[in-house]
């Protein structure tokens, strides 16, 4: 099922056919036969996503005219190719028969309130009488025919056809009686009729005259004219030279269908032009006038009352060949909707009381819409309303989706104005839908360098995005002097650290923020009223005249600021040579740009400056440390140069003894005697052992005694020493630790002996 809205409020569903707006060029035989030689799966694949309503909805080629029986429960379709005609069961949503005709069918009525008596008028000039059983009777008139009609009270078969006689066929009595004969204006003959309606609130007759444009009104009980209704003339201008199909000569301006409705006053006439005017009986002149776009004849004109949900009554249905247009009968400038088929449309059918749309076609399948909006489903297929529901909430993909509307300038210039009248464009409003690929193609083509352009476009937006996450450099603020620019910001930096310490009192004090802020506007000891040097008179010289530019590099200055010329001194040493490097050529910059232009040395010695102020402070953070070289040793508990619990040097003191420990004996001494050991200052340390010999020379002092306290040895912290020798790890060496083998390794194979076994 597919939904259609062709930009208009209300939704149109598929329920049998081909979607809406279906873009295939090919015909629909040849789509089925090609899909059928790929196999099942094309053809399901073909099928996917669409519902047959009723099924073998469909004739071998064609479709002329579909109708509905007056109870409902039947369909009845006549088409080609070979002609026939089929009865659908509603009830069942299945075709009940089918009957073969010797010629094709032009127009057909339905005799009886259901399927069983049928008339059909066929294109050889004849006409077939079929009833429950079967073909019934054949008869022939005079003349080709166009259209029938059925008179229920005098049982009269009224037959239009080519010429200005309207003949009569009394199934009551089985023969013919004498014709209407329709008399026009009498200035332009009467080529045929086109249309009949029979009015069904007072039975008055009306004829569609082919060749003058009027529409004459007869009365059945005298079988005479009544009236005469014109079309206005005007029409005539924005006729289009297109085939009727056997409706007449396409030059003259003809009526090509009738419509009255149930009220008895208000008639809907459809014109050659493709328009429809709605006339009040009781006036000649029209109360609305309704233009299809596309200058074919209009096919049918419906009027659909009652059983609306939304739409209500009085809302007229238009359609020609190519479109399907419901609209409001007092607003024609809107549509309530408007379908768009894929084949060219033969008839279309409204079922009383309900949203049902049925259409015959040039395609193989019929084709069934259903409008919620405009009405409830029919009662043999309720189970719609269930359905549309559930697809309310889903996307339906729009009919104009892979198109581009184009208005008649735009169309000139892209040099598409010659296909104005073709296929490859459709009017719509004040322009055209054009295919967007040859939209595209078409706009290469006037404009070879709209690539270029696009390119260049997207190449410099994403530079400027680009350009946007940089660093920029800080921009100085020029309200400052340039001489003594640094003791200016000095200044500045005082006298906002002093306001806001004035600010943060008054806070203490009770004052709230917005009476401080008026007092600084309003009083004398405001901020902009206090002295200061920059704004001092006296002190104006300072900051203009370059001869009073403070000397950073002098001794006096070093004295006044002893501190900062520490830290520029302390990040100059600690620069790189690459920096060195960088600060020289900036200041040879600078003497050159000096004597070119002084106040862009200003500039750049600014820039320097700021330079060496971030390299002292990297230097800052990273200060070199000078360590002294110092002989790590194992980390063992020492109380006095003894184990404190024995008296002698442990390795496998746990870590808490060793964290038990105490100053060394100077400190002890110089500690209170009634003091305890764990009010004491403690210092430990812990080195692992960094290798199996320290680890094995430790486990052997400790077996002899411990570590003993050697001369020349200097002991700190925790198990580290300085000065002495390594003699006493010496000695716990044996011979081959000290000198290396001396000796032949013996009980090993050597390399050597191997011998080459010989080969053969």
């Amino acid at each position: 099922m597919d939904a259609t809205t062709d930009s208009t409020p209300a939704k149109v569903y598929t329920v049998n056919g081909a979607a809406s707006g279906s873009s295939s060029s090919l015909p629909d035989w040849l789509t089925r036969k090609k899909a059928s030689k790929k196999g099942k799966r094309s053809v399901k694949e073909h099928y996917e996503g669409t519902i047959n309503l009723i099924q073998e909805f469909e004739f071998p080629e064609a479709s002329n005219r579909i109708r509905t029986t007056r109870d409902g429960h039947h369909a009845i379709a006549t088409g080609v190719y070979k002609p026939q005609m089929r009865c659908y069961d509603l009830d069942e949503l299945a075709l009940k028969f089918e009957r073969h005709t010797d010629a094709e069918n032009v127009d057909f009525t339905i005799l009886s309130d259901d399927w069983t008596k049928i008339l059909l008028l066929q294109a050889d000039r004849s006409i077939e009488l079929h009833t429950q059983g079967g073909f019934y009777y054949r008869t022939r008139i005079p003349r080709f025919g166009r259209c029938v009609s059925y008179h229920f009270p005098s049982c009269d078969a009224l037959i239009g056809a080519t010429g200005s006689e309207v003949y009569r066929l009394n199934l009551d009595q089985g023969r013919f009686l004498n014709p209407l004969v329709l008399k026009g204006d009498g200035t332009q003959d009467i080529a045929g009729v086109n249309a009949i309606d029979i009015n069904p609130a007072h039975q008055l007759l009306a004829f569609g005259v082919d060749g003058n444009g009027s529409v004459e009104f007869w009365d059945p009980r005298s079988r005479s004219r009544v009236g005469l209704l014109h079309l206005p003339q005007s029409l005539m201008s924005t006729s289009i030279s297109v085939a009727t199909d056997g409706l007449g000569d396409s030059r003259n301006f003809s009526v090509t269908s009738l419509a009255s409705r149930s009220d008895g006053l208000s008639y809907a006439v459809g014109t050659s032009t493709g328009h429809t005017l709605l006339y009040d009986i009781r006036t000649s002149r029209h109360f609305t006038q309704k233009d299809l776009g596309y200058g074919l004849p209009v096919k049918n004109v419906l009027w659909i009352d009652g059983g609306g949900k939304v739409a209500g009554d009085g809302l007229v249905l238009s359609a020609d060949r190519k479109v399907i247009k419901i609209w409001d009968r007092n607003n024609s400038s809107g549509n309530f909707a408007s379908i768009t088929p894929s084949y060219p449309i033969n008839d279309v059918h409204h079922i009383a009381g309900s949203g049902m749309l049925m259409m015959a076609n040039e395609g193989i399948q019929m084709t069934s819409y259903y409008i919620p909006q405009l009405g409830p489903a029919p009662r043999w297929c309720t189970f719609l309303d269930n359905i549309t529901e559930e697809l309310e909430e889903q996307t339906v993909r729009n009919v104009y989706e892979d198109y581009k509307f184009v208005e008649r300038g735009e169309l000139a210039k892209l040099g598409l104005d010659s296909l104005v009248g073709t296929p490859a464009l459709k009017p719509y409003m004040h322009g055209y839908f054009v295919s967007l690929r040859l939209y595209d193609a078409a706009r290469v083509i006037a404009n070879p360098f709209v690539y270029e352009e696009h390119r260049e476009k997207l190449v410099k937006d994403k530079i400027n995005k680009l350009s946007e996450s940089r660093i920029r450099a800080r921009k100085e603020d020029a309200s400052l002097p340039k001489v003594n620019r640094r003791l200016a910001e000095k200044i500045l930096e005082e006298e906002a650290k002093k306001h806001k310490h004035e600010e943060r009192k008054r806070e203490r004090a009770g004052e709230g923020t917005d009476n401080n802020m008026d007092l600084d506007e309003s009083t004398p000891t405001s901020k902009a009223s206090k002295p200061s040097l920059l704004t001092d008179e006296r002190f104006k010289a300072v900051f203009e005249n370059p001869d009073f530019q403070v000397d950073e590099n002098s001794r006096e200055f070093a004295l006044l600021n002893p501190s900062g010329v520490a830290q520029r001194l302390h990040g100059a040493a600690s620069k790189s040579p690459a920096d060195q490097d960088d600060s020289d050529a900036s200041s040879e910059d600078d003497g050159e740009t000096e004597e070119s232009d002084k106040g862009e040395s200003d500039q750049s010695e600014d820039e320097e400056f700021q330079r060496q102020v971030r390299r002292r402070q990297e230097g800052a953070e990273r200060p070199s440390v000078r360590r002294p070289k110092v002989r790590m040793v194992d980390a063992v508990p020492r109380v006095d140069g003894r184990n404190k619990s024995s008296g002698s040097t442990s390795r496998d003191a746990t870590f808490g003894q060793r964290k038990q420990i105490t100053t060394s004996n100077s400190l002890r001494k110089n500690m209170p005697s009634n003091k305890p050991d764990e009010d004491m200052a403690m210092e430990y340390s812990w080195v692992p052992a960094t290798n199996e010999k320290d680890e094995r020379s430790t486990s052997k002092s400790s077996k002899k005694g411990g570590n003993e306290m050697r001369k020349g040895v200097e002991y700190f912290g925790l198990g580290m020493e300085k000065g002495g020798d390594d003699t006493r790890h010496r000695e716990d060496m044996d011979e081959n630790e000290r000198h290396g083998r001396t000796k032949r390794r013996s009980g090993m194979r050597s390399g050597s002996k191997n011998a080459f076994r010989s080969i053969g």
